[in-house]
């Protein structure tokens, strides 16, 4: 295989991690974010106050992307320099592979975030307790994405 072929396709995996994260990042802070405007207007039906830290929720996930753009700038460094020739072309499915996993990985991890994040707004909103204990399951679900990241980028060394 040509050699610029396979520094495209290492590349190719940073871009995945940065867009396959940002898309969970997305959907998980929609899911979120949904729940928290029906809770909201639960609170507000009930002319109850409407709890603005509902937004922790909403943003939550897309730390991930984060996470994402972090792998990325990894891949993307070890095929700088003048040893990045060889080493795209000896790691350049590592790097395709690491980028597309690692970033459905962080991606899922932060969809779900969402998801418990929109059952947290809604319990938070209905009862007014629990804030630390829904905080809590959050950071379960993003230690995912952050083994996730480490390991991939172990996997890249």
């Amino acid at each position: 295989m040509d050699s610029n072929i396979m520094i495209a396709l290492a590349k190719a995996g940073g871009l995945a991690a940065l867009g396959l994260a940002a898309i969970g990042s997305s959907i998980g802070a929609g899911v979120a974010g949904a729940s928290a405007v029906g809770a909201w207007k639960k609170c507000y039906a009930q002319s109850k106050a409407a709890p603005f830290i509902l937004i922790t929720f909403i943003g939550a996930p897309l730390s991930q992307t984060i996470y994402g753009m972090i792998l990325m700038i990894t891949i993307s460094g070890k095929l700088t320099g003048d040893a990045s020739l060889e080493w795209a072309t000896a790691n350049w499915a590592a790097s395709l592979f690491a980028g597309i996993f690692g970033g459905l990985g962080m991606g899922f991890s932060a969809w779900y975030q969402g998801v418990a994040g929109a059952a947290g707004a809604d319990a938070l909103a209905e009862t007014g307790q629990g804030f630390g204990n829904y905080l809590m399951t959050l950071g379960v679900v993003e230690t995912v994405a952050l083994f996730v990241l480490v390991f991939s980028m172990i996997g890249l060394t």
